[in-house]
Parts: structure tokens; C-alpha cells; sequence
């Protein structure tokens, strides 16, 4: 597999009410539309059971499914997968026997790569953040983007160690500190200069598109985009415009949608997740609510979220 590009596709997991846990399933008619969807407005990546697919909620078995699906979609819709067009990433972490029996999970349902998500609730030093890398790895074959997260920040010399594992391809910064991110850039581009494999770094932030000029600035150009799974129109141009630098028309999206989401988003812990789910369901797919502990937008809230998708569209439609 060669570098990614373009915007990578972080799809919702939907649910409908049945007997799984907190008393929802998943509802995998409405999640392959849903990646028929997205296929069809050409991401660049689709990442399967990842945050914003809810993969802290979701059991092994639901797991299973959810990445079978978009392996399965992926290929017949976008010659992905075995085919070479668009490939599939799943989420793996947490505990690391949890993490290891999903990773293997991952690989034996045909996903192209694995986005490692943060061991839970336990502070990480940089050594026992780089063997827990390590231990994951080891059990697959797969490629592995690490992401730094939450509990676990990697030190630009943990970074380099994790970086320089064969089968680690990336590094994905939710953080926001640029002046350690820009070190850790520096320090694994020195460190890996006579490696032939390609290393990416990519953009994490919740709603990355209000950072991407920062992140740019320090050589970071990938970025993982949630609000294209509801509005990929508005995704698209703005990521059209940032590599076009038509910085008037990124002023525009940051503006009047990108902006106005973000302080929607600051209201509620978990918004992150619950709009973009509530974005789907306002653009005609009912993928259902988020589990608990997440909770649903209020009415009052989904009103703003309506109007800052129709501001979103017309900046788009311009």
C-alpha cells in the first residue's frame, strides 16, 4: 500500500434499537449506504470503527461486522482493498490484550491497515507507550498508524522509536501542541531518511478542517475529516480550496461552517461524535443515535446544526 492523500472518510457506526449493548445494534444495512456514500464522493481512506465510529462502544462481534462491511463495500464500490483502490483502516486499542485480539480481527476480515487508538485510562510513560506499540505490531502484519492521544503522547524520542517498528506507517496527532508536534515531524523525517517506507503524519483534531493551515505550516498536510460523512460537498471544497490556496474561500468555510460547528460542538462533551451522527441523519440516512455514555443533540441544538449545514452547502454551492 502507498501513501495516503486526499480526505480520509472516518464513517458513523448506526444503530437501531434491538438487545446489544446499551440496548441498540448495529444496523449494517444503514452503515454499507452510508460507506456507499462516502465511496461515492472519492475520500481518500475509509478508517472503519474508529472515534468517530463510536469504536468505545462497540463489542468484538459488532467490531467484526462493522469492518467486514467496509471491507466488503470498500471493494465492490471503490475496487478497494484487494482491488488497489480506496483502502480500509480499523480501529484497534485499549486494553492490549483487547487491542492485539482486534488488530487480528482486522486483518482476518481484509482491512488494509490499523488506526491505533489509546490504551484506556492509565497514564502512559513513553516506554510503556512504545512497548505497547510494539506488542501490537508484533501480532499483525498489518500497517499500523499510531495515534497520539489523550494518555498516550509520545516524546519526540518515543515517536522515533515507534516510528522506526517496520510496520508502522504514521503518526496522527489529536493533541494540538505544534511546538512538540513539529519536533516529533522533524525528528522522525531525520531519523527515518535513508528508510524506504513512507511515514505520514496526519491532523487528528476533533473538526481538524479549523487547523489544517497551522497544521500545514509545520509540514502536516493529512487530515481526518468527520464532517465528510455528513456533508462530503462542503469536505471536498474545502480541502479543494487549501490545496488550491484560495484562502479567501478557506476564510469562507472556516467562517461560516467550520467555526460555527466548532463552538456548537464546545457545548456538549462527546459533540465530536453526536453531531456528525446527527449530521447523517439530517442529510436522509437514519443511522440511529450514539450509545451512552455519548448523548443525542437536543432539539435546539440539531436546529443550529441545520442551519450551519445549509450555510456549509451554500459556501460550497458558490
Amino acid at each position: 500500500m502507498g501513501t495516503l492523500e486526499g480526505v480520509l472518510f472516518f464513517p458513523v457506526t448506526p444503530f437501531t434499537p434491538g438487545s446489544g449493548p446499551g440496548n441498540t445494534d448495529v444496523n449494517v444495512d444503514a452503515l454499507a449506504e452510508h460507506l456507499r456514500r462516502g465511496l461515492a464522493a472519492g475520500p481518500g481512506a475509509v478508517f472503519a470503527a474508529c472515534g468517530t465510529g463510536e469504536f468505545h462502544a462497540l463489542d468484538q462481534d459488532e467490531f467484526r461486522r462493522v469492518v467486514g462491511t467496509a471491507v466488503d463495500v470498500a471493494g465492490r464500490v471503490a475496487g478497494g482493498v484487494d482491488g488497489g483502490g480506496v483502502p480500509v483502516f480499523a480501529g484497534t486499542g485499549g486494553s492490549l490484550p483487547v487491542a492485539v485480539s482486534l488488530a487480528r480481527e482486522a486483518e482476518r476480515a481484509g482491512a488494509n491497515g490499523l488506526l491505533l487508538l489509546p490504551p484506556y485510562l492509565v497514564a502512559c510513560p513513553p516506554a510503556g507507550l512504545v512497548a505497547y506499540v510494539r506488542a501490537i505490531t508484533a501480532a499483525t502484519s498489518l500497517p499500523v498508524i499510531v495515534y497520539n492521544r489523550g494518555n498516550a503522547i509520545f516524546t519526540p524520542d518515543a515517536a522515533v522509536e515507534v516510528a522506526r517498528i517496520p510496520n508502522v506507517i504514521g503518526l496522527k496527532d489529536g493533541v494540538g501542541d505544534l511546538d512538540r508536534l513539529g519536533q516529533i515531524v522533524v525528528a522522525v523525517r531525520r531519523a527515518l531518511a535513508d528508510d524506504p517506507k513512507p511515514f505520514q503524519f496526519f491532523n487528528g483534531l476533533p473538526t481538524a478542517e479549523v487547523t489544517v493551515p497551522a497544521y500545514r505550516g509545520i509540514g502536516v498536510d493529512l487530515y481526518s475529516s468527520a464532517v465528510f460523512g455528513f456533508v462530503p460537498e462542503v469536505s471536498l471544497g474545502f480541502y479543494h480550496a487549501v490545496t488550491e490556496h484560495d484562502d479567501k474561500l478557506v476564510e469562507r468555510y472556516l467562517a461560516e461552517f467550520f467555526h460555527p460547528l466548532v463552538r456548537l460542538r464546545n457545548k456538549v462533551p462527546g459533540y465530536a461524535i453526536a453531531l456528525i451522527k446527527a449530521g447523517v441523519r439530517a442529510r436522509g440516512l437514519d443511522v440511529g443515535g450514539v450509545r451512552p455514555p455519548l448523548v443525542d443533540p437536543t432539539p435546539e441544538h440539531l436546529a443550529e446544526l441545520d442551519a450551519i449545514i445549509a450555510a456549509g452547502l451554500a459556501v460550497a454551492g458558490s
